[in-house]
């Protein structure tokens, strides 16, 4: 089994990095595989609603800038999605929401039955709504969410800061934990 996670933060090792590393723990624990994928700061355009990737006989986006596809292809292959972003004016970096909206919008229903789960890095807050947008979509997708102790978020500013938010760091661990109980789970439906 095998987890891909999203860093959607412009701060390679910062603060999301940190927090995605902390589910990785628990999942690894558990023989999860896992890879990271550094979205943040990249320069990645929007969906255009084209609608060229429907068209298509594969799940791939027409606008094909190199970055957006090996994503898609990423999701495809992984048992499990992590998403994690920072908090930006109370929502997803610019970066997530691009590759939400262009894997989301070619890769339809693909993604049924995978689990996927959202951590949010924020200084104060905002992390809500994040935490929202990045959820929904695992709803829209058919995917199961898991849970953990609290809203998978943590408080911290400058880079490390999370580690400093001891609730923020347990909640990722249980959500590990849960994580990884839940693809068990889900393996052994196929």
């Amino acid at each position: 089994m095998k987890v891909v996670a999203f860093n959607g933060s412009p701060r390679k090792d910062g603060n999301t990095a940190r927090l995605i590393q902390h589910v990785f723990d628990e999942l690894q624990k558990e023989g999860i595989e896992t890879e990271l994928v550094h979205i943040g700061g990249k320069p990645v355009q929007g969906c255009i609603a084209c609608f060229g990737c429907r068209e298509q006989a594969v799940p791939r986006c027409v606008i094909d800038d190199g970055f957006i596809n090996p994503c898609i292809e990423k999701m495809l292959e992984a048992d499990g999605i992590m998403l994690g972003s920072p908090t930006y004016f109370a929502d997803i970096t610019p970066e997530m929401k691009a590759l939400i909206d262009r894997a989301g919008f070619a890769l339809q229903g693909n993604l049924r039955r995978k689990v996927g789960a959202a951590v949010v890095a924020a200084r104060r807050g905002g992390a809500m709504h994040a935490f929202h947008s990045l959820n929904n979509f695992f709803l829209i997708k058919q995917m199961i969410i898991p849970g953990s102790c609290y809203w998978n978020f943590a408080f911290g500013r400058d880079k490390g800061e999370v580690e400093n938010d001891e609730e923020g760091i347990r909640i990722m661990h249980v959500l590990g934990e849960n994580m990884a109980w839940l693809l068990k789970q889900t393996h052994t439906q196929k």
